[in-house]
């Protein structure tokens, strides 16, 4: 399956969950989309709750289904927890990593700026959203990208960071200080039904 491209909030609403992690989604319509939205739904199914669950975290992410499953192979294969690990994996790409910083307001703009060739990693061109930055990483913008407006504008409207990520305004670089914490991160998922969809 390819890269869903199509409208967010019609993602959320069917999911109830905001993809975004901002809520205005859902603050208008807090019913699914279609002609039926507002009527009583049926009772959803373990394997529909899982597969749920398993798509909220996906699209929040912006991934495939095949980059999100290898993503979970790897995870599994680490030491540790398996849901921690794989929400620690995805919040090391790149194009998460430009997005917690605040040089774009949405992960899939982040994934255009990567992909356009605005980032270097210590001091890099690096061009693939799905690079894993390593925990002290330096993330800095390309000379000529440094005046780009849509990261101008971002970072201008960026008013607060997680606190395993920093950047300097006026050196226009940040930092990857350490992988983040479970409690950092969104609570609205339920991680262990993920790892039960591929473990059924």
């Amino acid at each position: 399956m390819s890269r869903y491209t199509g409208p967010v909030y019609r993602k959320s609403r069917r999911l109830g969950f905001s993809v975004l992690e901002n809520g205005k989604e859902l603050s208008r319509k807090p019913y699914v989309p279609g002609i039926h939205g507002t009527s009583r739904r049926k009772k959803t199914s373990e394997y529909g709750i899982q597969l749920a669950e398993k798509q909220k975290l996906r699209f929040m992410y912006g991934l495939t289904e095949k980059q999100f499953a290898r993503t979970f192979e790897k995870a599994a294969k680490m030491t540790g927890i398996t849901g921690e690990n794989l929400f620690k994996l995805l919040e090391s790409r790149l194009d998460n990593i430009v997005y917690r910083m605040g040089l774009s307001s949405t992960r899939r703009g982040a994934r255009q700026i990567v992909n356009h060739g605005h980032i270097l990693v210590n001091g890099v061109a690096v061009d693939i959203p799905s690079y894993i930055v390593r925990p002290g990483a330096t993330i800095s913008i390309k000379e000529k990208s440094l005046n780009h407006p849509a990261i101008k504008q971002s970072i201008e409207n960026t008013l607060a960071r997680p606190a395993f990520v920093e950047f300097d305004a006026n050196k226009m670089t940040g930092t990857f200080i350490r992988l983040p914490e479970r409690s950092e991160l969104n609570a609205d998922i339920n991680e262990s039904l993920i790892v039960e969809y591929y473990n059924r």
